[in-house]
């Protein structure tokens, strides 16, 4: 079996690259920073280019392709940090009219957490809310393990239910992260369910959001290793300096262990190997985020740099969508069933 990306999958990865780095280059990232709300024009022109129609049905507008391509894009989206409510959009095109084409957004909440948060509130026009309790998997859709009363691997399982924007009640709520504003969700009416697998929904948004902290993960790699090779200190580029060297060479094998975690799952689809890529991805985007501002040494610390940008959402998506916490016990669980 080749588990080499195709030359149609590397021309996906290159075009979207191209894409946001024509339309979300780093004056735009920072203008971000003080208005995050996700920018119309571009989602209508990501829409255009079928980013959220990616997976669905050529017979329903859609490209029809995989889960494999859309992790591919979601990656490019998180090297470049662009903000929006990209993993719901990408799930929901086909459930919410207007999604696919960028003319309208929608946010996703996971309701068994607490608090329950949505992102980018003032930017959504419509709420998926998922909810459901713990139970175990079934066979479908990739080899979950079952669960059972000894405390085998769990999966949760549940309902979904659909709200305008301007009916939910929620409240502000402080984000680490400055291109995420965030809402905590008081109420949400329950009047209008949504028939979704939501096992699957949330496995595919746990794997969607681990392509976004690979690619975070290995832009971070990238800005560190491009600092080291043009800072000097003593009369030498840093990057020659042993400890510096380490450094790097740790966040290179971070970044590609969590690739091929990632890049397995989208194939595999199994809760194990998501929930093993998503620990994986959320692990290289924190720690390789620390490590590329200890290399910028002072001045990775100051708002210049965009460093902490990446940190702070590195540390965002590590909570969403199965903590370290719940990964460990599910994979350990699945160790031992």
């Amino acid at each position: 079996m080749d588990f080499q990306l195709t030359d149609e999958q590397r021309a996906l990865k290159d075009g979207t690259r191209e894409l946001l780095a024509g339309r979300f280059g780093r004056d735009r990232l920072r203008a971000a920073v003080e208005d995050p709300g996700p920018d119309r024009a571009l989602w209508r022109e990501l829409g255009a280019a079928g980013f959220f129609a990616l997976r669905l049905p050529e017979k329903d507008g859609g490209v029809g392709l995989g889960l494999p391509e859309a992790v591919l894009v979601l990656e490019e989206a998180g090297r470049a940090l662009l903000p929006g409510p990209l993993v719901a959009c990408q799930l929901l095109a086909g459930v919410v009219d207007g999604v696919a084409t960028g003319e309208k957004t929608v946010g996703l909440c996971e309701g068994a957490r607490e608090p329950v948060l949505w992102e980018h509130p003032a930017g959504c026009d419509e709420l998926i809310l998922v909810e459901g309790d713990e139970e175990g998997g079934d066979e479908e859709g990739g080899g979950e393990v079952e669960g059972d009363e000894e405390g085998g691997a769990r999966e949760r399982t549940g309902g979904a239910y659909r709200s305008a924007s301007d009916r939910v009640s929620c409240a502000p709520f402080a984000s680490v992260d400055p291109l995420t504003p965030l809402a905590r969700v008081l109420d949400l009416p329950r009047t209008e369910p949504v028939a979704l697998d939501v096992p699957r929904l949330r496995r595919e948004a746990a794997l969607l959001t681990a392509a976004q902290q690979l690619g975070s993960a290995v832009r971070t790699v990238e800005m560190a290793a491009g600092h080291a090779r043009e800072r000097e200190q003593f009369g030498a580029p840093i990057g020659s300096f042993q400890a510096v060297k380490q450094l790097c060479a740790q966040m290179l094998v971070r970044a590609e262990m969590a690739r091929s975690a990632v890049y397995a799952a989208s194939i595999t689809e199994s809760v194990l190997d998501i929930t093993g890529a998503k620990l994986l991805a959320d692990e290289a985007a924190v720690r390789n985020a620390r490590d590329c501002l200890q290399v910028h040494g002072g001045m990775g610390f100051t708002w210049e740099a965009d460093v902490h940008l990446h940190l702070k959402r590195a540390w965002l998506r590590a909570e969403c969508w199965g903590a370290a916490g719940e990964a460990e016990e599910l994979l350990a669980a699945g160790l031992i069933a």
